[in-house]
Protein backbone atom coordinates (compact mmCIF):
# COMPACT_ATOMS: atom_id res chain seq x y z
CA UNK A 1 0.00 0.00 0.00
CA UNK A 2 1.20 3.70 -0.52
CA UNK A 3 -0.22 6.73 -1.10
CA UNK A 4 0.96 9.94 -2.23
CA UNK A 5 -1.24 13.12 -2.10
CA UNK A 6 -0.92 16.44 -2.31
CA UNK A 7 -2.87 19.12 -0.36
CA UNK A 8 -3.74 22.77 -2.00
CA UNK A 9 -5.84 25.65 -1.63
CA UNK A 10 -5.15 29.16 -0.47
CA UNK A 11 -4.17 30.07 3.64
CA UNK A 12 -7.00 29.77 6.01
CA UNK A 13 -9.20 26.86 4.54
CA UNK A 14 -8.22 23.97 6.30
CA UNK A 15 -5.33 22.24 4.81
CA UNK A 16 -3.47 22.00 8.44
CA UNK A 17 -6.52 19.94 9.78
CA UNK A 18 -7.18 17.65 6.36
CA UNK A 19 -3.81 16.52 6.42
CA UNK A 20 -3.84 15.99 10.25
CA UNK A 21 -6.76 13.97 9.87
CA UNK A 22 -5.20 11.64 7.56
CA UNK A 23 -2.06 11.29 8.92
CA UNK A 24 -4.03 10.25 12.55
CA UNK A 25 -5.86 8.10 10.07
CA UNK A 26 -2.49 6.50 8.66
CA UNK A 27 -1.12 6.10 12.04
CA UNK A 28 -4.20 4.40 13.15
CA UNK A 29 -3.83 1.37 10.34
CA UNK A 30 0.41 1.70 11.47
CA UNK A 31 1.29 2.81 8.22
CA UNK A 32 4.56 4.95 7.50
CA UNK A 33 3.74 8.34 7.20
CA UNK A 34 5.71 11.93 6.01
CA UNK A 35 4.70 15.18 5.65
CA UNK A 36 6.62 18.11 3.86
CA UNK A 37 6.23 21.48 5.31
CA UNK A 38 2.80 23.50 3.78
CA UNK A 39 4.91 25.69 1.13
CA UNK A 40 4.21 28.96 -0.37
CA UNK A 41 1.81 32.11 1.79
CA UNK A 42 0.73 30.83 5.49
CA UNK A 43 -1.27 34.01 6.05
CA UNK A 44 -4.92 34.14 5.32
CA UNK A 45 -5.14 34.10 1.36
CA UNK A 46 -1.71 33.41 0.52
CA UNK A 47 -1.39 29.80 -1.69
CA UNK A 48 -0.32 26.68 -0.05
CA UNK A 49 0.18 23.34 -0.63
CA UNK A 50 1.95 20.00 1.47
CA UNK A 51 3.08 16.97 0.18
CA UNK A 52 1.39 13.80 2.25
CA UNK A 53 3.20 10.29 2.08
CA UNK A 54 1.56 7.55 2.98
CA UNK A 55 3.09 3.60 2.60
CA UNK A 56 3.58 0.37 4.81
CA UNK A 57 6.94 0.59 4.13
CA UNK A 58 9.77 2.65 4.84
CA UNK A 59 9.38 6.59 3.22
CA UNK A 60 12.79 8.12 1.97
CA UNK A 61 11.66 11.41 0.96
CA UNK A 62 8.67 13.90 2.08
CA UNK A 63 8.60 15.43 -1.03
CA UNK A 64 6.00 13.97 -4.29
CA UNK A 65 7.97 13.52 -7.31
CA UNK A 66 6.46 14.95 -10.86
CA UNK A 67 3.89 12.41 -12.25
CA UNK A 68 3.77 10.05 -8.89
CA UNK A 69 1.03 11.56 -7.05
CA UNK A 70 -2.46 9.06 -6.86
CA UNK A 71 -4.40 12.19 -5.43
CA UNK A 72 -4.52 16.04 -5.43
CA UNK A 73 -7.09 17.38 -2.41
CA UNK A 74 -7.98 21.01 -3.07
CA UNK A 75 -9.71 23.48 -1.21
CA UNK A 76 -9.95 25.94 -3.92
CA UNK A 77 -10.09 25.49 -7.81
CA UNK A 78 -7.04 27.19 -9.26
CA UNK A 79 -5.04 25.82 -6.97
CA UNK A 80 -6.22 22.39 -8.02
CA UNK A 81 -4.84 23.12 -11.96
CA UNK A 82 -1.30 24.39 -10.17
CA UNK A 83 -0.39 20.86 -9.50
CA UNK A 84 -1.45 18.85 -12.22
CA UNK A 85 2.38 18.10 -12.73
CA UNK A 86 2.51 16.34 -10.17
CA UNK A 87 -0.40 13.98 -10.72
CA UNK A 88 -0.37 10.58 -12.30
CA UNK A 89 -1.94 9.30 -15.01
CA UNK A 90 -4.21 7.13 -12.58
CA UNK A 91 -4.23 9.73 -10.21
CA UNK A 92 -7.34 11.78 -9.44
CA UNK A 93 -8.17 15.04 -8.21
CA UNK A 94 -10.51 15.97 -5.87
CA UNK A 95 -11.38 19.84 -5.88
CA UNK A 96 -13.72 22.37 -4.59
CA UNK A 97 -15.32 24.05 -7.22
CA UNK A 98 -15.90 27.23 -5.31
CA UNK A 99 -13.29 30.14 -5.76
CA UNK A 100 -11.29 31.90 -3.52
CA UNK A 101 -11.01 34.95 -5.58
CA UNK A 102 -7.81 36.22 -3.58
CA UNK A 103 -5.84 38.28 -6.89
CA UNK A 104 -7.88 41.21 -9.06
CA UNK A 105 -7.04 38.51 -12.03
CA UNK A 106 -8.45 35.20 -10.79
CA UNK A 107 -9.30 33.29 -13.79
CA UNK A 108 -12.94 32.77 -15.35
CA UNK A 109 -14.45 30.13 -12.98
CA UNK A 110 -16.03 28.37 -15.89
CA UNK A 111 -12.70 27.92 -17.71
CA UNK A 112 -11.32 26.56 -14.67
CA UNK A 113 -14.11 24.30 -14.37
CA UNK A 114 -13.85 23.18 -18.17
CA UNK A 115 -10.67 22.15 -17.24
CA UNK A 116 -10.94 20.33 -14.41
CA UNK A 117 -13.54 18.34 -16.39
CA UNK A 118 -11.03 17.60 -19.38
CA UNK A 119 -9.33 15.37 -16.65
CA UNK A 120 -10.82 11.51 -17.15
CA UNK A 121 -10.65 11.13 -12.96
CA UNK A 122 -12.08 14.19 -11.48
CA UNK A 123 -14.44 15.20 -8.65
CA UNK A 124 -15.30 18.62 -8.38
CA UNK A 125 -17.42 19.68 -5.44
CA UNK A 126 -19.13 22.99 -4.68
CA UNK A 127 -17.81 22.30 -0.87
CA UNK A 128 -19.21 25.28 0.77
CA UNK A 129 -22.55 24.83 -0.51
CA UNK A 130 -22.42 21.31 1.14
CA UNK A 131 -21.08 22.29 4.66
CA UNK A 132 -24.01 24.81 4.43
CA UNK A 133 -26.37 22.49 4.15
CA UNK A 134 -25.32 20.25 7.13
CA UNK A 135 -25.33 23.68 9.11
CA UNK A 136 -21.37 23.34 9.16
CA UNK A 137 -19.87 26.93 7.67
CA UNK A 138 -16.32 26.35 8.39
CA UNK A 139 -16.36 22.46 7.55
CA UNK A 140 -15.91 22.54 3.57
CA UNK A 141 -12.59 21.25 3.92
CA UNK A 142 -13.82 18.60 5.71
CA UNK A 143 -16.36 17.81 2.89
CA UNK A 144 -13.22 17.40 0.72
CA UNK A 145 -11.91 15.35 2.53
CA UNK A 146 -14.97 13.21 2.80
CA UNK A 147 -15.51 13.81 -1.14
CA UNK A 148 -11.73 12.18 -1.21
CA UNK A 149 -12.48 9.34 1.05
CA UNK A 150 -13.24 6.93 -1.41
CA UNK A 151 -9.52 7.53 -3.29
CA UNK A 152 -7.45 7.21 -0.26
CA UNK A 153 -6.51 3.89 0.65
CA UNK A 154 -7.12 4.16 4.13
CA UNK A 155 -10.62 3.06 6.30
CA UNK A 156 -13.56 5.27 6.04
CA UNK A 157 -13.81 4.58 10.26
CA UNK A 158 -10.00 5.74 10.55
CA UNK A 159 -10.66 9.12 9.23
CA UNK A 160 -13.98 9.65 11.20
CA UNK A 161 -11.81 8.95 14.74
CA UNK A 162 -9.09 11.49 13.10
CA UNK A 163 -12.02 13.78 13.40
CA UNK A 164 -13.48 12.56 17.05
CA UNK A 165 -9.70 13.44 18.08
CA UNK A 166 -9.24 16.83 16.64
CA UNK A 167 -12.14 18.41 17.23
CA UNK A 168 -12.55 17.03 20.96
CA UNK A 169 -12.05 19.34 23.05
CA UNK A 170 -14.45 21.78 21.28
CA UNK A 171 -17.51 19.59 22.27
CA UNK A 172 -19.86 16.80 21.02
CA UNK A 173 -21.58 19.17 19.06
CA UNK A 174 -18.85 20.84 16.76
CA UNK A 175 -17.59 16.66 16.37
CA UNK A 176 -21.10 15.80 14.66
CA UNK A 177 -20.85 18.53 12.51
CA UNK A 178 -17.68 17.68 10.68
CA UNK A 179 -18.89 13.88 10.89
CA UNK A 180 -21.66 15.12 9.33
CA UNK A 181 -19.64 16.84 6.62
CA UNK A 182 -17.46 13.95 6.24
CA UNK A 183 -19.93 11.79 5.29
CA UNK A 184 -21.74 14.66 3.15
CA UNK A 185 -18.83 15.19 0.68
CA UNK A 186 -18.38 10.83 0.47
CA UNK A 187 -21.69 10.28 -0.71
CA UNK A 188 -21.34 13.17 -3.15
CA UNK A 189 -17.86 11.72 -4.47
CA UNK A 190 -19.77 8.06 -4.54
CA UNK A 191 -22.70 9.32 -6.12
CA UNK A 192 -20.87 11.20 -9.04
CA UNK A 193 -18.43 8.81 -9.76
CA UNK A 194 -18.92 6.50 -12.34
CA UNK A 195 -19.19 2.78 -11.07
CA UNK A 196 -16.44 0.79 -11.21
CA UNK A 197 -13.87 3.62 -11.18
CA UNK A 198 -13.73 3.86 -7.16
Amino acid sequence: MKSDIILSGVGGQGILSIASIIGMAALENHLQLKQAEVHGMSQRGGAVQSHLRISEKEIASDLIPLGKADIIISVEPMESLRYLPWLSEKGWLVTNATPFINIPDYPDINELLTEIEKLPNHVAINADQIAQQVKSLRSSNIVMLGASAPFLDLPYESLENGIKKIFNRKGEKVVQLNLDALNAGREYAIEHTPVGSI
